[in-house]
């Protein structure tokens, strides 16, 4: 165990870590739960909103087991990766039911929760229980590729074994979750990817990528995402006061959410009239109902981890539902926003004013 950087990380947690979060210090293993799943994939800033909702809407996890699915996703609306919604509601019923409403007290029962991996289940561990598990992720494994100053790849299985095997033979085991949201808090707030406050880090003299000037060359990924594009084209079908929306069911982006019908191109096709009412004849046999076509000027993107997406809506009017569509989901406008959409669907209705 190197005794010093334990030391020195306990240090700074006492004297500067001021980094609020309104799960810090959280002993309840529901709300901790809670908030590791939110935070997968999200950023603080994003998911502290969803978390404080969460937890004001469903404050036990018997709250949570019995609300309904569309409920519970409307709320997750916008966080992405609903997966991991699904999962939520999986694993909160399952605790409720199955486990008399009691959360695991030990590490691997945590693991066998559904949507709950190695960080996760050392995080409520740890922070709920105090066991002394090691939580491990990309602060982590900045922070010890820095200060540590190891080249190994850490998206590898080599720099995976390495940084475990650091991360429990440097852990305070006594006082596991503290050491743990130290080192996760230093990583985000001292030792940042780009950036990082070498000049009022207080391991400076300690840390080998510091001293061997390779800060910014720490940490190595071996892999480089290889991000795919995308391009959709919304159409927006209203017929008077009712909107066409229909739910994704695919095993794909937004799977269980609301769209407003989507055609998916290699690329972006020119917005001209003949191409819409191509798509509208031969896919839904709509012709004589169309009242007007209105392009949104507006192109929207949005960047998953693997894909970035370029959106684009156009606002088809009708004369009368279509006849192919008579037993699709049609909508009014003031009900529309009870459905849970993909976030950058609700941007569109809130730029076009339909949100006021």
């Amino acid at each position: 165990m190197n005794t010093l950087f334990c030391e020195l990380l306990l240090k700074w947690n006492k004297k500067s870590n001021h980094r609020p979060m309104p799960w810090k210090g959280e002993k309840d293993p529901y709300k901790i739960w809670l908030s590791e799943i939110i935070l997968q994939q999200t950023r603080v800033e994003q998911g502290w909103a969803y978390y404080e909702r969460f937890v004001k809407q469903y404050p036990t996890v018997q709250k949570l087991a019995v609300a309904k699915d569309k409920d519970v996703f409307k709320l997750w609306e916008g966080l992405g990766y609903y997966n991991r919604c699904k999962n939520l509601l999986f694993t909160a019923r399952h605790i409720a039911s199955n486990l008399d409403g009691i959360f695991p007290k030990d590490y691997e029962a945590l693991l066998l929760l559904k949507g709950v991996g190695p960080y996760t289940a050392a995080a409520i561990a740890s922070f709920a229980y105090n066991l002394p598990h090691a939580v491990v992720d990309g602060n982590v494994f900045r922070v010890f590729a820095r200060y540590f100053g190891i080249p190994t790849a850490t998206d590898s299985k080599e720099g995976l074994k390495i940084f475990n095997a650091i991360a429990f033979e440097n852990l305070a085991k006594k006082q596991a979750g503290m050491y743990n949201q130290a080192l996760m808090d230093f990583g985000a707030t001292m030792c940042k990817p780009m950036s990082p406050l070498c000049s009022k880090c207080l391991m400076q003299s300690s840390c080998v990528a510091f001293n061997e000037n390779s800060v910014g060359q720490l940490p190595y990924k071996a892999k480089v995402i290889q991000k795919k594009k995308r391009y959709f084209d919304f159409l927006c079908l209203i017929a008077g006061d009712k909107w066409f929306i229909q739910q994704r069911t695919a095993r794909d982006i937004w799977a269980g959410l609301y769209q407003f019908y989507v055609v998916e191109n290699e690329k972006l096709i020119p917005a001209q009239e003949h191409y819409f009412k191509e798509v509208l004849s031969n896919q839904l046999l709509i012709n004589k109902e169309v009242d007007k076509i209105e392009v949104v000027k507006k192109e929207f993107q949005q960047q998953l981890t693997h894909q970035l997406l370029s959106l684009r809506f156009t606002k088809i009017y009708l004369k009368t539902i279509p006849a192919a569509l008579e037993k699709g989901k049609w909508v009014k406008m003031k009900t529309l926003i009870k459905y849970p959409f993909p976030k950058t669907i609700i941007d569109f209705l809130s730029q076009e004013g339909y949100l006021d």
